[in-house]
């Protein structure tokens, strides 16, 4: 068993070390975003290490309406590994070796793709690494597709001089030709792009700069005020807000270098069965005195939604001020 597994990961060094030419030859790899190959043995899968990964990769995205995994996983067998599985853009190889680490390589038997490998030399040591690195299993993959993703969808995007807003609050972000814009003001903007059961939305906005203790604090409040002012539902009178029955995750990230809160929670309008995810970045831009806030929501009702809001988020760390 551990065999197989040591000959898979070993191919990809002797893969990965050929020269240029094989380079040039890699097939283009298949799979969507958010989607993960683990090649692990069953009985592994079965067990305490199939626990924890499940612990990590199943865990749900943050702010969603409705529960949803990290990634959508398909698991297989070293013996299994087939070239159907080898184009995956995603593969996590994990198993028992007396040679234990923790690595990454790009582009081994496809482009573009991205392998991980943990291997341990027993249960416990292999347990103990994937806890050690369970924030890379995430982040790693996430931040892969993130500029995967970007580089297929915005490197063709809307001109910047075309949006007033963008102007006038000087800061710019590569939105994708299939967006419109809804509201260009040059103090607020509103993009959307329709989906075939909804729309994915974009917003952007200045605030007074205040402190920074203070900010998160208000992000809600903030937000609340431009759904009312900017926002309107289908009836007359209603507009989006912060949903109150669920408290919105707020951590402090970094946007275009610069200190920023990462808000992730869900919206509603009031009276109406009009609800979703939102994903908003306030950003602390001290060089022009001020506040940027920029955001992305999606209403589709019915339907998964967590593919929708990494859409958006990976549009949002487009951002350049």
């Amino acid at each position: 068993m551990k065999t197989l597994l040591t000959l898979a990961v070993v191919s990809i060094f002797f893969i990965s070390c050929n020269s240029k030419k094989t380079e040039l030859t890699l097939k283009e790899s298949n799979s969507r975003i958010n989607h993960l190959t683990i090649v692990i043995e069953n009985n592994l899968w079965k067990g305490e290490i199939g626990d924890s990964l499940r612990n990590i990769i199943a865990a749900p995205v943050l702010g969603l309406p409705q529960e949803e995994t990290q990634f959508t996983v398909n698991q297989v067998t070293p013996k299994a590994f087939s070239s159907l599985f080898q184009r995956n853009r995603n593969i996590l190889f994990v198993g028992i070796d007396p040679n234990e680490g923790y690595y990454t390589k790009p582009n081994i038997f496809a482009a573009p793709q991205l392998t991980m490998t943990i291997f341990g030399k027993d249960i416990k040591t292999l347990s103990q690494l994937i806890q050690s690195h369970k924030e890379d299993i995430i982040s790693v993959f996430k931040n892969s597709d993130l500029k995967l993703y970007q580089k297929e969808r915005t490197e063709n995007h809307m001109e910047y001089n075309a949006i007033k807003t963008f102007t006038n609050l000087n800061f710019k972000l590569n939105i994708p030709l299939t967006y419109a814009v809804v509201d260009d003001t040059g103090d607020f903007l509103w993009l959307r792009q329709d989906i075939s059961k909804g729309s994915l939305n974009i917003i952007a906005y200045e605030l007074p700069l205040t402190e920074k203790d203070s900010i998160a604090k208000n992000i809600v409040k903030a937000r609340d005020t431009i759904g009312k002012n900017h926002i309107p539902g289908p009836i007359e009178g209603s507009y989006m807000a912060t949903e109150a029955a669920f408290t919105p995750f707020i951590k402090e990230v970094q946007i275009d270098n610069k200190p920023a809160f990462e808000t992730r929670g869900t919206w509603e309008v009031p009276g109406q069965f009009m609800a979703g995810p939102f994903l908003n970045y306030t950003i602390l831009d001290k060089e022009n005195n001020r506040i940027l806030v920029i955001e992305g929501f999606t209403y589709a009702p019915s339907i998964n939604k967590r593919d929708f809001m990494f859409e958006l988020e990976a549009i949002l760390k487009t951002l350049k001020i």
